[in-house]
């Protein structure tokens, strides 16, 4: 289990940047995807706004842009129908086999 892995079983969102590059690296590793030189953790930022988003029975899917471009896939709270680009927020973050997040709507 590597270091983003571990930190979502915690709840925390973190992402590493390139110390040199100054790129976010996504996937998250401990070496720069393009320059390959060490990265550093922190944690992500909490608003994202809606890039697309699907409906399966009652629930909102959608896939939430943070920062510079980096995209996760998420779970929707509510019922209220999303709009693409609106705002969201991290509300909980897990692992099971795979990365999970959970966002709520904020108000435009």
């Amino acid at each position: 289990m590597n270091k983003f892995e571990t930190e979502l079983l915690n709840g925390n969102f973190v992402i590493s940047n390139c110390i040199n590059c100054k790129q976010v690296v996504w996937p998250p590793s401990n070496y720069c995807n393009i320059c390959h030189n060490e990265t550093k953790w922190s944690n992500s930022k909490q608003i994202g706004k809606i890039i697309e988003f699907s409906k399966k029975n009652d629930q909102y899917f959608c896939l939430i842009e943070i920062e510079q471009n980096l995209r996760v896939l998420g779970e929707i709270l509510g019922e209220i129908t999303p709009k693409i680009n609106q705002k969201v927020q991290l509300k909980k973050c897990s692992y099971n086999k795979t990365p999970q997040f959970l966002f709520e709507l904020l108000p435009n």
